[in-house]
C-alpha cells in the first residue's frame, strides 16, 4: 500500500490560536504538526523580550500551547515541528523542560541552533557587496554598530536530522516557513535533499515546498482572510475555523482539506488564495531546499474541503541563504486626536499645523513626523480616496507619529499638546495621550553564503 502522512498547520504567527491544532489532532487523524511562529518582524519583538531577560527571546506561547496538545499527542503519537525557538531556542528548550518536568511527562525535544549569524555580520570587513541590503543594494557600514540580531533562514535539513534521531517536538530558531512541513517529508519519504539533481527528485521537493507554503499561515490558508469580494460571506462558521491538513503521498502530491466538524472552507479560492500570498515570482519562488516554479502547478477542486495539489516543477536550491537582522533606529512616540462636526477635518488640518510649527521652533530633532487618519486612509494611506464631501464629516481622527534618533525628543513629544487644549481647534472626540514604543528596531534583509551557516547548525537532544 502505498504510505501518506498527514501534516497539519500549527500556528502561523506568535501569539495564534492553538484550538484548531488540538481539533487536527483529535479529529483529523495527523501524524506531525508544523507550526510558524515567526513573522518577519517577530524576531524584533523577540530582541525587546531578550533585552528586558537574557533568559527570554523565544516565543512564549510555545509552552503553554504544548503543555495543553501534549496529552493528545502524546496518546496518538504525534510529533510536532515549529521555530518557536526564535532568537534562544535553547531558552524555549528549557522552559519546556520544567513545564512538562512539573507535570510528569516525558518526551525527547531536539532543539536547531546555529542560525545566528550576528558575529559574521558584525566583523566584516569592507568587501565589496558582502551583506548588503538585499532590496536597494545599500552597504551595510553605517549599521553594523547597530546590529542587535541577524539570523539565517535555515532549511530541511537539521529537521530531517532531528526526527532521525527520534525527536518528539523539534524546536528550531529561524528557518524558512516551508521547511518545517518539507522536513518531516524528507524524513517519512526518504527524499534526496542536498544532493537532489534529476528532475523527479527536484519536482519532489518542490511539491513539498508547496504543502509547506499552504500550511504554513494557519487559518488563511482553510478560508481565514479571505478576501475575494463577494465570497468572503460565505466562509462558515471562522470563530471554529479548522487549520489546513495536507495528505502527501510519496510524489509529493497533496490534497489539502481540514479536520471533520471544523468551519472554515477548503476550495480552489481558498486554497489559490494562499497559493500566491507573498510570493514575488511565481517562476523562482526561492527556498533554502529548491526552487520551485508554481507555473505548472493543477488545483483539482474534489469537493467536501478537499482540493488535490500538484505537479510543481523543481529547479536546484540556490547558493545563498536569506538573513533577517535588526539594528537599532531610534524612537517612536505617537499620539491620537479626535475633532467633531462641524469643520472637523479644518479643525485636524490646523493642529496638525500648530504642532509642525513647535517642532520647527523648537528645532525638536526627528526623521519624520508620519500623519494618518484613522477610519479614512490608515489601511491604504495614499491610495485610499477621501469622501468628497470631506468637509461635512462628523468626526475626524489623527493619528500622529515622531521618528527620531534622540530618545529625550520621543519623551518630551506629548508636551507639545496640552496647552492646545484650551488654546487650539475646538475638539469633542477625545484625546489619547503619548504612547511612546521606547527603542525601534530596523530590518536590514541580505543573503549568505549556505557553507559560512550550515557549517554552524547544531543539534541538542534535550530528555524531559
Amino acid at each position: 500500500m502505498a504510505k501518506t502522512i498527514r501534516i497539519a498547520s500549527g500556528l502561523g504567527f506568535y501569539g495564534d490560536a492553538w484550538e484548531p491544532v488540538l481539533a487536527s489532532i483529535e479529529r483529523g487523524g495527523v501524524q506531525y504538526i508544523a507550526s510558524d511562529h515567526l513573522a518577519e518582524l517577530t524576531l524584533a519583538i523577540l530582541q525587546k523580550d531578550r533585552q528586558r531577560d537574557a533568559a527570554l527571546g523565544y516565543a512564549r506561547d510555545v509552552v503553554p500551547m504544548l503543555a495543553r496538545l501534549w496529552p493528545a499527542m502524546r496518546e496518538r503519537g504525534v510529533k510536532f515541528v515549529c521555530n518557536a525557538g526564535g532568537l534562544n531556542p535553547a531558552g524555549a528548550a528549557a522552559a519546556l523542560r520544567v513545564a512538562f518536568a512539573a507535570k510528569g511527562w516525558k518526551a525527547k525535544i531536539a532543539v536547531v541552533s546555529g542560525d545566528d549569524v550576528l558575529p559574521l555580520m558584525a566583523v566584516a570587513q569592507a568587501t565589496a557587496g558582502e551583506f548588503a541590503h538585499l532590496f536597494n543594494g545599500a552597504d551595510p557600514a553605517p549599521v553594523r554598530e547597530r546590529l542587535v540580531f541577524a539570523n539565517a533562514y535555515l532549511g530541511a535539513r537539521p529537521i530531517v536530522d532531528a526526527l532521525a534521531r527520534g525527536a518528539d517536538i523539534v524546536l528550531t530558531g529561524r528557518v524558512a516557513d516551508a521547511a518545517l512541513c518539507l522536513g518531516p517529508l524528507v524524513h517519512e519519504f526518504s527524499w534526496q535533499l542536498e544532493d537532489a539533481a534529476t528532475p523527479a527528485e527536484l519536482n519532489r521537493l518542490a511539491q513539498g515546498l508547496v504543502v509547506g507554503h499552504l500550511l504554513e499561515c494557519s487559518g488563511q490558508g482553510s478560508g481565514g482572510n479571505f478576501g475575494s469580494l463577494g465570497a468572503w460571506q460565505s466562509i462558515p462558521d471562522l470563530a471554529h475555523i479548522g487549520y489546513p491538513i495536507a495528505e502527501v503521498d510519496e510524489d509529493g502530491s497533496a490534497v489539502i482539506t481540514k479536520a471533520s466538524g471544523s468551519g472554515g472552507r477548503v476550495n480552489f479560492d481558498t486554497v489559490r488564495q494562499q497559493l500566491l500570498y507573498e510570493v514575488h515570482d511565481p517562476h523562482a519562488y526561492l527556498s533554502p531546499d529548491v526552487v520551485l516554479d508554481l507555473s505548472t502547478l493543477t488545483l483539482d477542486d474534489l469537493g467536501d474541503d478537499r482540493v488535490r495539489v500538484h505537479g510543481a516543477t523543481g529547479r536546484p536550491r540556490p547558493d545563498r541563504l536569506k538573513i533577517v537582522a535588526g539594528y537599532s533606529d531610534g524612537y517612536k512616540a505617537e499620539v491620537t486626536w479626535g475633532f467633531s462636526w462641524p469643520d472637523a477635518m479644518a479643525k485636524a488640518q490646523t493642529a496638525i499645523h500648530m504642532v509642525k510649527t513647535r517642532l520647527a521652533e523648537r528645532r525638536v530633532p526627528h526623521e519624520e513626523l508620519f500623519v494618518e487618519y484613522p477610519g479614512l486612509n490608515s489601511a491604504h494611506g495614499t491610495l485610499a480616496p477621501l469622501p468628497e464631501a470631506i468637509d461635512e464629516l462628523n468626526e475626524v481622527w489623527v493619528r500622529m507619529v515622531l521618528r527620531t534618533r534622540d530618545q529625550a525628543a520621543a519623551d518630551g513629544f506629548g508636551r507639545l499638546f496640552p496647552w492646545m487644549g484650551l488654546s487650539g481647534p475646538a475638539y469633542t472626540c477625545g484625546f489619547q495621550g503619548l504612547h511612546n514604543s521606547g527603542e525601534l528596531l530596523g530590518i536590514w534583509p541580505t543573503l549568505i553564503a549556505r557553507e559560512q551557516v550550515e557549517s554552524q547548525v547544531r543539534i541538542e537532544e534535550v530528555e524531559t
